[in-house]
């Protein structure tokens, strides 16, 4: 007969391995993707290398899910900062600038964690997720466009092509920065001001790093 495993058994297991993942999110924070070997994660969440199979097939597996675990906290973080900027009465170039604020804030204070979730190299299992983690980024920017187009706020685009383009944009924007650990003071207003004139609708001249809707 195979052994089943009772539910207090699983519930060990389940906590056990959210305990490996925050000692892996911790490695990838300081060291990248490079630094977060089964080893590694093992002595860091202080368990032996070889019980870490009980929670991961290996590396790729605890890769994905280790990616899967920090873009759904960031993504979880954006969101919340587009609903704030809408209970506050901000029109749409208030809460894409909410996006972007919150998510270059957040990158630029945690620089090699963010570089491993944009640009590292890594397992293409990795890569395969990037995709992903920039679609999300896309479709909840992409929410914000396509409303106010369809009610006249902001000129006639494609509201998924514009957004994707602010995320490569802003991506590519912040990998300099993020590789070197520092950005200029001035980078989170400029990319702000970058993604109001992008979206169109209003006096780019008059924009410095706020817009007229509350961004």
């Amino acid at each position: 007969m195979a052994y089943r495993r009772t539910p207090a058994v699983q519930a060990r297991l389940d906590a056990q391995r959210v305990i490996v993942l925050a000692a892996a999110v911790d490695l990838l924070a300081e060291r990248g993707y490079a630094g977060c070997s089964m080893a590694a994660v093992a002595d860091r969440a202080g368990i032996a290398t070889g019980s870490m199979y009980r929670y991961f097939s290996g590396k790729a597996e605890l890769s994905v899910e280790l990616f899967r675990t920090v873009v759904l906290r960031e993504v979880a973080a954006v969101e919340t900062a587009v609903a704030k900027a809408e209970a506050d009465g901000a029109g749409p170039h208030g809460r894409v600038a909410a996006v972007v604020r919150t998510f270059a804030a957040r990158a630029l204070k945690a620089p090699r964690l963010a570089y491993a979730l944009l640009a590292e190299p890594a397992d293409q299992v990795v890569d395969a997720e990037r995709l992903v983690f920039r679609q999300a980024f896309r479709d909840l920017i992409a929410a914000q466009i396509a409303p106010a187009v369809a009610d006249g706020r902001l000129p006639d685009q494609d509201a998924g092509l514009t957004a994707a383009a602010l995320v490569g944009a802003i991506g590519e924007a912040l990998v300099g920065p993020l590789a070197a650990g520092r950005a200029q003071d001035d980078l989170i207003p400029a990319l702000v001001t970058f993604t109001q004139r992008a979206l169109g609708g209003v006096n780019a001249d008059a924009l410095g790093g706020h817009s007229a809707d509350h961004a």
